[in-house]
């Protein structure tokens, strides 16, 4: 057990890798931080603008990576909390600089390991938390105060933040110094998804809940994580993935003014995550119009007056669809093209995918060579020395043009049809995606888009790699670990606490402080969502 404070030490990604002070190539050439169009250029600084300026087309930061590396931050969670937090800590000593939490699918849609709809999905896809004990097993021997958390949650997301709040009160960290992101992003779950629980009204609530409570107790907290990384994933271009994320923005930012946010209280702490696909110069220019776009929406639309809510702070992960269970090892190259994609367009946090994922979860050997891909970006390929490197060549350019009027042609339909909820309700937006999807699944078929070792170049071999699978008593031992929750926790308290967050959910007041104490007196993951799904009822999608 890692307690120890030379133990956490070794652990804590905050102490910062030092950068040069000298940026040159390997043959001694000088590299200036940004390239600037010479007299005589089809673009002007004034056409380009300046990394760090409005509208932010070239990065958000002037120094960019020269600064500080985007934040390596791989997606991890299986079974129970204990192997995940060994897996987090195995990747916090490997150099990983951030922890991201995957939960599997019962957490998701707010069912306990015992439920009867949990049986045969509890730690299969993420890890399993369903009470304050499994959060405080997560996190044990990891440094909260120095460690940013990105918790990939949406419909039961306050409840999940309402432990991770609580395990940072037990460790006696700050709460107002606690650092990381918490997706919240419903909308993209009816859109894309699935894993909603409540209807669009109350769903929409939760979030502004989160939103409000962070701004007065958690101010480095990022309070929603919108997401086109799924949309990207159900088989949208890269197009309908800007302005689809753009439209579900939108839809966030007049939630939260409705519920008497003001914009520039609220607008600095959201954050966006896009897909790394395989088209890399269109990947590259997507993440350049989608910043830009970002910066004239919330500035134009909504008079928004703080630069810091003008930019676009964004993760980004290599493209799950991608990759392939034929030759496997293939997919490390595809990750490789695709995070640099990330890093040249500008990203402020990475993850790269594992090799193997297409048959398994990733493996550690599988994990390790994807953080090292994200190193050798950072330390042996020169990239990061030069703000936004390719900005100003004709391909660049046109293509960031292209997809900023194409998506915003998109943006202008949406609105006309009522906003994103209605063109979600209405199957607008999904129509748009499963059409997509389909033409280029057809384009894969007939030949005319070359999927390496599947369509073309195949090999007979077949490659016997390492398989990490989940046992079934880890399901068993979850559920033996609730209910002994259940047993020794005070009965009384639990149902005086249920019973008036029945009335508060009928209500209107912030349901995080409740959501806090119901965590800390024990109240499980599923009771609380049981509870809310009587008051609110469930959603059923009509598409």
């Amino acid at each position: 057990m890692m307690n120890s404070n030379s133990a956490k030490d070794k652990l804590d990604p905050a102490k910062k890798l030092e950068r040069r002070t000298k940026f040159s190539t390997s043959s001694g050439i000088p590299l200036e931080r940004v390239f600037l169009p010479k007299k005589g250029s089809d673009y002007s600084v004034d056409e380009l603008g300046m990394p760090g300026q409005y509208p932010y087309t070239r990065g958000i930061y002037p120094t960019m990576y020269r600064g500080r590396y985007w934040t390596m931050r791989q997606y991890a969670g299986y079974a129970s909390a204990d192997e995940t937090n060994r897996r987090f800590k195995f990747l916090l000593q490997q150099g990983q600089t951030g922890l991201s939490v995957a939960f599997d699918l019962p957490t998701q849609i707010g069912y306990d390991p015992d439920d009867a709809l949990a049986e045969g999905e509890v730690g299969r896809v993420g890890v399993s938390i369903s009470t304050l004990d499994d959060m405080h097993r997560l996190f044990d021997g990891i440094p909260m105060e120095k460690v940013s958390t990105s918790m990939t949650i949406n419909a039961p997301a306050a409840i999940l933040l309402a432990m991770y709040i609580s395990v940072g009160k037990r460790q006696q960290v700050d709460i107002n110094k606690l650092r990381g992101t918490i997706q919240n992003d419903i909308l993209k779950e009816y859109l894309a998804r699935g894993t909603y629980i409540f209807p669009p009204a109350p769903s929409m609530r939760l979030v502004t809940d989160v939103f409000r409570y962070c701004d007065k107790y958690l101010p480095y907290w990022n309070t929603i994580s919108i997401s086109g990384y799924h949309i990207r994933e159900a088989g949208s271009t890269a197009v309908q993935e800007v302005a689809f994320t753009l439209a579900n923005a939108i839809a966030y930012v007049e939630a939260a003014i409705k519920s008497g946010l003001k914009i520039d209280d609220f607008a600095p702490r959201i954050s966006f995550f896009f897909n790394a696909h395989n088209q890399f110069l269109e990947e590259i220019a997507k993440y350049r119009a989608a910043r830009r776009m970002w910066a004239q929406i919330i500035r134009n639309r909504f008079g928004c007056e703080d630069p810091k809510s003008q930019m676009m702070r964004f993760h980004a992960q290599t493209g799950g669809s991608t990759l392939t269970a034929q030759q496997p090892e293939n997919n490390v190259t595809r990750v490789a093209i695709q995070a640099l994609a990330a890093v040249l367009g500008g990203a402020q946090s990475i993850h790269t995918n594992s090799m193997d994922e297409a048959l398994s979860l990733p493996t550690t050997s599988a994990v390790q060579v994807a953080l090292c891909t994200q190193q050798i970006i950072a330390h042996e390929s020169g990239v990061s020395d030069i703000v936004d490197p390719l900005g100003g060549g004709y391909a660049i350019e046109l293509l960031t043009d292209e997809i900023q009027s194409r998506a915003e042609k998109y943006i202008r339909h949406i609105d006309d049809i009522g906003g994103s909820l209605a063109a979600i309700e209405s199957g607008y937006m999904q129509g748009e995606i499963h059409d997509a999807a389909y033409a280029y699944q057809k384009d894969i078929e007939q030949g005319d888009q070359v999927v390496v070792g599947v369509n073309k170049f195949a090999g007979d071999d077949k490659l016997e790699i390492d398989r990490l699978i989940v046992d079934k008593e880890i399901e068993e031992r979850q559920c033996e670990r609730v209910r002994a929750v259940r047993k020794h926790r005070d009965s009384e308290k639990t149902s005086a606490l249920l019973d008036q967050l029945s009335n508060a959910a009928r209500g209107t007041d912030n349901l995080m402080p409740l959501f806090i104490e119901c965590v800390e007196h024990n109240v499980t993951l599923g009771e609380i969502c049981h509870t809310l799904r009587n008051i609110w009822g469930e959603y059923r999608s009509r598409i």
